[in-house]
Parts: structure tokens; sequence; C-alpha cells
């Protein structure tokens, strides 16, 4: 390895002789060094590709159909060159044209998704220094309002109503009623279900590793009972490898979306609230997380829910302290089920021992 030598004072008296001989100044050569060529500002045909290969797989996915819009909207234009106006424009233009689904609220949901989309791209843009934080447009906008939620926590008899119907209807009632039993129990979104493999089960400890939002895993606890039905299930349609999925048709095939969107197809036509309400998986999750809460506090819900501790306020930084651990769910969930769990609490410990 080579180091560049200092030069020596009569090296630099030497340069200064031929700088005088030449009429040219130290400060006037130092000015006419060329200037560093500036990279090219992308075009959102360019940069979409980009910035999809940089993120997550469930990021990727949510934000995939909002960056085809920008690049089937605007295909050769600079992201240095979308003003705000134009912005402002499109989220009104994707709330009013958005899909009318059963859940359809006003395309207030497909707005916001718009803005978190096309800030992602300018975000890696201008950490990539091929724009300033002075020429995000999304910088200068109002971010869309969210739509108050409808979801909410369901009643007994209503879960009980499509429990029965999971288990007694469709062409595969011993998957479906899996499914509901698993999302109630664990409080899981389908994405979590769905990616569940061999490896994410420990039958020991009863518990199984959910791959969820933001990329995240946690341990979550499950029954005895659950645990055996979820082996039994992998076991005989042909879940072999410690990666083969757990969760799949009656052909061996892993399991997708569409088997949650038939199964509440045909829930809606069992159970009156679930067609009049567009009762949805996400409510099972309400429904656990909101017995939780109530039945042993926030901290033990918020870990149920597998949400990490809210640190940006004074009053939020105490929830690090006192987050409930994974025993602690394991109680919860024991109580829920009416069975006992190998990691659950009998009695609460004491923090000293008096020597009693």
């Amino acid at each position: 390895m080579t180091t560049e030598s200092q030069p020596s004072d009569s090296d630099l008296e030497k340069a200064r002789q031929v700088l005088a001989l030449l009429g040219v100044s130290p400060e006037a050569l130092v000015a006419s060094q060329p200037a560093r060529p500036a990279r090219e500002v992308p075009t959102f045909t360019d940069w979409v590709p980009v910035v999809s290969g940089l993120v997550g797989e469930g990021t990727r996915k949510l934000y995939s159909t909002y960056w085809n819009k920008l690049v089937a909207l605007w295909p050769q234009r600079r992201l240095d060159e979308l003003p705000a106006s134009d912005l402002t424009w499109l989220f009104g233009h994707v709330r009013q044209t958005g899909v009318r689904r059963r859940n359809w609220r006003g395309g207030h949901s497909a707005a916001e998704h718009m803005f978190s989309a096309t800030r992602c791209l300018y975000k890696f843009a201008v950490d990539d220094g091929l724009i300033t934080a002075a020429q995000d447009p999304t910088r200068k906008v109002k971010k869309p309002k969210r739509a108050v939620p409808t979801r909410r926590g369901l009643n007994n008899m209503v879960l009980e109503a499509i429990t029965a119907a999971a288990s007694t209807t469709g062409d595969d009632p011993a998957l479906d009623a899996l499914l509901i039993r698993l999302h109630v129990e664990t409080a899981a979104r389908r994405g979590g279900a769905l990616a569940l493999t061999l490896d994410d089960l420990d039958r020991e400890q009863c518990l199984v590793r959910l791959h969820e939002k933001g990329e995240l895993s946690r341990w979550q606890p499950v029954s005895p009972t659950l645990m055996t039905h979820l082996v039994d299930h992998a076991h005989h349609r042909g879940a072999r490898e410690p990666t083969s999925k757990v969760l799949r048709y009656h052909n061996g095939k892993p399991l997708t979306y569409r088997r949650y969107d038939g199964l509440w197809e045909r829930l809606r036509e069992h159970v009156e609230p679930v067609r009049t309400q567009n009762i949805s998986t996400h409510w099972l999750r309400h429904t656990t997380l909101k017995w939780a809460e109530r039945n042993f506090g926030e901290a033990v819900a918020r870990a149920y829910a597998g949400h990490r501790p809210n640190t940006d306020s004074k009053t939020g930084a105490i929830a690090i302290y006192v987050k409930a651990d994974l025993e602690e769910v394991a109680t919860a969930l024991a109580a829920l089920t009416g069975e006992p769990h190998p990691l659950a609490a009998d009695t609460p410990t004491e923090l000293f021992d008096n020597g009693d």
C-alpha cells in the first residue's frame, strides 16, 4: 500500500514560480477545476423498479399498484419535475376512482396509500442525493385524511355463528375451522398465517413464529389443541421440509389469500352480520386484542398484537419498562382458550423473596 507524500517547501516554491511565468494565480487554478458531473434525476419509469428492489416484500406488495399508477400517468417525467399541485390532484383522483368493493369508505384508504407510496419513492431519492429535500413534493402537500375505522371486536354470539358456519359448510370445513381458530387465538394477520412453515412451529413450547407487517417476526403462544391440529394438517397435506408451508389445500398446494376471500364470501350467506357489516379476518384480530386489553391490560394486549412500545412521547417512554413478556401473553391465551399452556404462569410471581 502506498501513501501520497506531502510536497516540500522547495517544490511548492517551484510550482508558484511556474504559475507566475504562466500568469495564473493559485486561486484561479483552483476555481478552474471542472465540477463533478451531477447524477441525472431518474424518471418514474426508471426509479420505480429500483425502489421496488430495495423494499421488503410486504411493502412492495402494498405499494406496487400505486407505483404503477405513477408510471402510467407520468412515464417520462423526472422526479424533480412533479409539482405539489399535481400530487394534490392525484390523491383526489385516486380517491374518486378507486375500486368500490364492499369495504369501500369513500376512497380515503386508497388516497392515503398513494401518498405513502409516493413518499417512499422520494425518500430514497433524497437519501441517494438525486434530489434535495426541498425538491420533494410530498413534503409540500397534506397527507390525505384516514377514514374512521369501522372494524371492532365481535360479540360471542356472532363469533360462535362464524365458527359454526366455517366448520360445517364449504368444500374444506376442516381447513376453514382451523383458520378461524388460528386467527382467534393468535390475533394474526392473514399474511402471518399464510407465511407459517414447519420451522415456525415450536411443538414443545406451543409457539408459532409469525412473520408479519414491517418485516417483523415474533413468537406467539397457541393452545396445545391448535398446535396438534396445525401439525396434523401440515403432515396429512404433504408438508415435509422445514421450509414447507403449514396451511395447504386438499391437493397439497400452499394456501393463498384467495381462500380467505372465498371463506368470507360463503360466511356472508350464512351469518347475516358478516354480510351487513362486511366482517373480515381482521375483525377477529380486533376481537382477541380487545378481550386481552379488557382482561389483562394494555401492555399484554400490545404484546399480543406484536406492536412495538410507543416511545414518541414522554408518557410513551414508560412502555419500554412495562412491556409484557411472552409468559404473560401465554397466560392470557390460557385464559382465553381454557387450556393450560407450557409458558403460562399460574399465579403472579413476587418481586422480592421475604423469606417466608
